[in-house]
């Protein structure tokens, strides 16, 4: 089944091109259209959306506030930002409001379509730079203990470690000699014990919370 798309784009040129864009994959089908953050929150009470491609610069309701209420509202529609702007502040607030991914548009049209289908398959995605700009965001945050894991059981804490250092499942597996289902598994139970959204929340919690060496310049 195709991934149902949503488009919240201000500008009406570019929110066309990138529909005449993804509606050539079979993969894609674009369900709607929106210039702007309470357009789209319309959009999504009639329509069932797997991804919302989300500008962050936008009248009315900018990108961040919408992907607030669209976690929290829509949590079965995940929201990949595409935007011009890659300022620390503007990727985690992104990324704390719930979005599952982050993307310059300048991103290759074949790189944007398997961003989409990745994350309506529940993975997360982050440009190589968008990640330079969480970690150097996330450093100089205050650092705590592990209390804040109490609740993980000492295979999900292992799993934890691994997840926070940015391994996949199929790697956490091969470290742990674990099958590649039953980390799934786990992931799913430690995202749900911390009350995270996906993976990349996961990072960003490891990194605010002291959980993992933090980069040196």
């Amino acid at each position: 089944m195709p991934v149902r798309v949503l488009l919240v784009e201000d500008q009406a040129l570019l929110r066309a091109s990138l529909a005449t864009v993804l509606a050539a994959d079979p993969r894609i089908d674009v369900v709607g259209e929106a210039g702007d953050g309470m357009e789209a929150i319309e959009v999504l009470r009639t329509r069932r959306v797997d991804v919302a491609l989300m500008d962050i610069r936008m009248p009315k309701l900018d990108g961040i506030r919408t992907t607030e209420t669209v976690a929290r509202v829509f949590p079965a529609t995940r929201v990949l930002v595409l935007t011009t702007f890659d300022a620390d502040e503007l990727v985690v607030g992104a990324l704390r409001a719930g979005a599952s991914g982050y993307l310059t548009k300048d991103t290759r049209p074949t790189a944007l379509i398997s961003a989409i289908c990745d994350v309506a398959d529940g993975s997360s995605v982050l440009a190589p730079h968008v990640v330079t700009a969480v970690v150097e965001h996330v450093r100089r945050a205050p650092t705590a203990d592990r209390t804040v894991l109490a609740s993980l059981t000492p295979r999900e804490l292992q799993i934890f470690d691994l997840l926070a250092a940015g391994c996949s499942n199929a790697e956490i597996g091969a470290r742990l000699h674990l099958a590649y289902d039953t980390v799934k598994t786990h992931v799913r139970a430690i995202l749900l014990k911390l009350g995270l959204r996906d993976r990349v929340h996961a990072v960003i919690f490891a990194y605010e919370n002291g959980l993992v060496p933090h980069p040196r310049g």
